[in-house]
């Protein structure tokens, strides 16, 4: 399980009014005995990877974290609905000691339940991707490593499909799709619409089809979104070209994620948009089926800009609960975690340590001349009020589980007019922001 997305829009609105009013821990970043012998307790850390937790992998790093600190005991929770189950609990103060921080808490919310970790221009010259996490000049959120955003892929299949480069503009991406069916032996692309979550994956694409890094931002002062031009446009017309022209699977209500690392794996499913997290999945997946873990390839969205563009971006920001009774034994887990597990590299991820290579796998978008963006932040915030307001939620899977609906008949409508519908509450609701 890599995300869960279930829920997340509900249980947001009950997490906006809890646990708000200080308590917990010192305005002031806690700092970690040098004599990690004096370093004690016991802390939980939450987790969305129960695959890891199912195969050892978090183990492993407990134990090595321990020899250091040999009075710590680290237990792990795993939940497959991650986001849905964390915003649940955080009504509580009993979530955990150590957790990623849910994607779609406000960052204005983050000192309601997350210690400081420090100054902001002092972390930001050790490590990545600060501002995301950063709230009156400190930081409350360590990203382990960062993605960037693509299509994982099955190089053989897409090979005896007799496509060998890289699809350079949508179009070109649904005809190499056509070539695979046409081919038979496998599913062109899988949306995991049952699962939900990778589906929300899409929005972060936002900004490569145009290689702008204010595409988002771009949203707070757009009407109508979801006409040409724009990213968002771009990336849910490809979605649906691909299950409209009957190049995915034939039920996605059936649709399961585990299962689906091995169908990509073995050759029976030819792509699927995630973050370039997945690759080590899919390669430790071809490699337990017997398959070859050199056919996982990577490649960024097709491009309206003329150039191979991704957007780079931290994976889920490492955050300690300030109800924690750990404190020190919580910061001593992160710090280590970030620095020292290896855990970003084991992932292929970019690490959040500055000066750090980048893994292997993504040496093709370096020889291939793809530009790595970031996201711009500064209208962030704006652009989730238009999107709350319009009830639309890019941060959740439903409303492309519904663009899918559409796409394959199973609801009424078509692109235009769904597009259209999604236009007007977001010209509705902007208008209320703005």
């Amino acid at each position: 399980m890599r995300r869960g997305w279930v829920a997340v829009a509900a249980a947001t609105m009950v997490v906006l009014t809890a646990c708000s009013s200080g308590g917990g821990s010192a305005s002031s970043a806690q700092t970690v005995n040098s004599d990690a012998s004096k370093v004690s307790g016991t802390i939980t850390v939450l987790t969305n990877r129960t695959d890891q937790l199912g195969d050892g992998t978090l183990d492993k790093y407990a134990a090595a974290f321990t020899k250091i600190y040999p009075n710590v005991k680290v237990k792990f929770e795993g939940m497959k609905d991650y986001e849905g189950e964390v915003k649940i609990r955080m009504n509580t103060e009993n979530y955990g000691d150590v957790l990623p921080i849910p994607s779609d808490l406000s960052i204005a919310q983050f000192p309601n339940f997350f210690s400081p970790l420090g100054d902001a221009a002092e972390l930001s010259k050790q490590y990545q991707w600060t501002d995301y996490s950063t709230v009156g000049g400190k930081v409350y959120g360590i990203a382990n490593y960062g993605t960037v955003t693509g299509f994982v892929y099955n190089k053989k299949v897409w090979a005896d499909a007799g496509v060998t480069e890289w699809p350079k503009t949508p179009e070109e991406f649904v005809t190499d799709l056509k070539a695979i069916k046409a081919k038979g032996q496998a599913t062109p692309y899988y949306t995991n619409y049952h699962d939900g979550w990778p589906l929300r994956q899409w929005t972060d694409a936002i900004g490569s089809p145009s290689c702008n890094p204010a595409a988002k931002d771009a949203m707070a002062s757009t009407a109508t979104p979801w006409t040409g031009g724009n990213d968002i446009f771009t990336i849910d017309s490809l979605l649906y070209s691909a299950v409209h022209e009957k190049l995915t699977e034939d039920d996605p209500t059936t649709t399961n994620w585990d299962n689906s690392k091995s169908l990509l794996a073995t050759g029976k499913i030819g792509s699927m948009y995630l973050g370039s997290w997945s690759i080590s999945q899919m390669r430790d997946a071809a490699t337990k089926a017997g398959a070859s873990p050199d056919d996982i390839g990577y490649m960024p969205f097709p491009s309206t800009s003329g150039k191979p563009c991704t957007v780079l971006q931290p994976d889920y920001k490492y955050a300690i609960n300030k109800h924690s009774k750990n404190q020190e034994a919580a910061r001593a887990w992160v710090d280590w975690f970030i620095n020292k597990s290896g855990a970003a590299q084991n992932e292929q991820g970019i690490s959040s340590v500055k000066g750090t290579e980048l893994p292997g796998a993504l040496k093709p978008f370096t020889e291939k001349g793809v530009q790595m963006i970031g996201q711009n932040q500064e209208k962030l915030a704006t652009v989730k009020k238009i999107d709350k307001g319009a009830e639309i939620n890019l941060d959740a899977p439903d409303y492309r589980q519904k663009l899918v609906d559409i796409a394959r008949g199973a609801a009424a409508g078509d692109q235009n007019s769904y597009f259209a519908e999604l236009n007007k509450k977001w010209s509705a609701s902007q208008k209320t922001v703005g």
